[in-house]
């Protein structure tokens, strides 16, 4: 339970470190004089950092072991973290995002890594059902968490928080985290390490649950972007109720987990993912029909955005178990693959929402349909 409790606590370390400090969007611009729009970029830098250094901490922990790269990372996201509390304008809220980004990312993708090092197949899903439970609770916690600190002592006290936070993950870390012989396998440069790269992306079956993985995520961050227009602006719900909307989900997600530990008592993972595919589409097709009539009806909206983030609980461990029980000595790259498409569909389903806007609810339902039907095309497959 200590480990996985720490497992928990690194992988919300991205919800934490970009929710936590959405409410001071506002005072972060009057305070250091940016323009309209700048202070998202420190949003984009985050998420740039973390992809970059998923792709390194994944074969450098495979070559060492976990814990020296985990280590390392959360020193540089506690330096990071730091120096965001001292800036004075937009390269250095950009510059040091990035670092943190770059440092936070070492939780999210040594997680599944360390699990794998540990655990069966079956056990593997089980523990990733259960670490849902810790990690839901970030998103929904983290906003108000951020408000609270906030309101105290201001926006740079946010930050003054999370360098506390990743003060206590290394030092709890240090003290918990072992290392055993599985999770190091030595030798190999950086032509082996692209050789590794190019051998899991062209394996069929890992790039399968990789990509069902990305495609129901996509669902979930499209959901993440798209909601609060939705609720907000097409349904005039009030932004001090729209957190109760949200914290349903997430709560959602979370039942979803356990519920998913429970059925893997009785079934395999790949036949409880195989039956999971269908939620999110029955989502979008909700989604999808309330677009297309005269007014959108939260008696379509709310369901279907329910059912297609419930999914996220069943889908999201059993996919990763799958991709990773393979994957012994590359066990890091692996994880470092799968996160990687996490986060990458995560910005792709920004993007093309931003590109579709139409001032209605069309292009996030279309976003979140299209999405799930690809995900039950590549479960096809299983």
């Amino acid at each position: 339970m200590p480990l996985l409790f720490l497992l928990g606590s690194l992988a919300a370390i991205a919800p934490l470190s970009t929710d936590m400090y959405l409410p001071a969007f506002s005072l972060i611009r009057e305070d250091i004089g940016l323009a309209a729009g700048e202070v998202e970029l420190s949003f984009s830098s985050y998420f740039i950092g973390m992809l970059i250094g998923m792709l390194c901490y994944g074969p450098v922990s495979d070559r060492v072991g976990r814990k020296l790269p985990l280590l390392i990372g959360l020193g540089l996201y506690v330096l990071a973290s730091m120096a965001i509390t001292q800036v004075d304008g937009l390269s250095g809220l950009v510059g040091w995002r990035f670092v943190q980004g770059l440092g936070g990312c070492a939780g999210a993708v040594l997680t599944f890594a360390i699990i794998r090092d540990r655990c069966d197949l079956s056990q593997s899903a089980q523990n990733i059902s259960l670490l849902i439970l810790i990690m839901g609770a970030a998103p929904i916690l983290a906003p108000l968490l951020g408000g609270w600190v906030m309101a105290l002592a201001g926006w740079r006290s946010v930050f003054s928080a999370l360098t506390v936070f990743g003060v206590l993950l290394f030092v709890y870390a240090l003290v918990v985290l072992d290392e055993p012989p599985l999770a190091r396998h030595g030798g190999g440069g950086v032509g082996a390490v692209l050789r590794d790269y190019r051998e899991l992306l062209g394996t069929s079956r890992f790039m399968t649950f990789v990509s069902i993985q990305a495609l129901v995520m996509g669902c979930m961050f499209s959901y993440i972007i798209g909601s609060p227009f939705v609720l907000m602006e097409v349904h005039g719900i009030a932004p001090s109720a729209f957190g109760y909307f949200f914290a349903a989900n997430a709560i959602g997600v979370m039942l979803a987990g356990q519920l998913n530990r429970a059925l893997l008592k009785r079934f395999t993972p790949i036949d409880v993912l195989r039956r999971a595919l269908w939620l999110p589409f029955f989502g979008g097709t909700l989604l999808v029909i309330d677009a297309h009539l005269p007014s959108s009806s939260l008696w379509l909206v709310l369901p279907g955005f329910f059912i297609a983030v419930f999914s996220v609980g069943f889908v999201n461990p059993n996919a990763s178990a799958l991709a990773m029980a393979d994957q012994g000595r590359r066990a890091g790259k692996a994880s470092a693959i799968l996160n990687g498409a996490i986060f990458s569909g995560g910005m792709l389903a920004g993007v093309l929402l931003n590109l579709c806007y139409t001032g209605t609810t069309a292009p996030v339902a279309w976003l979140i349909y299209f999405s799930a039907l690809m995900a039950l095309f590549v479960g096809r497959r299983l």
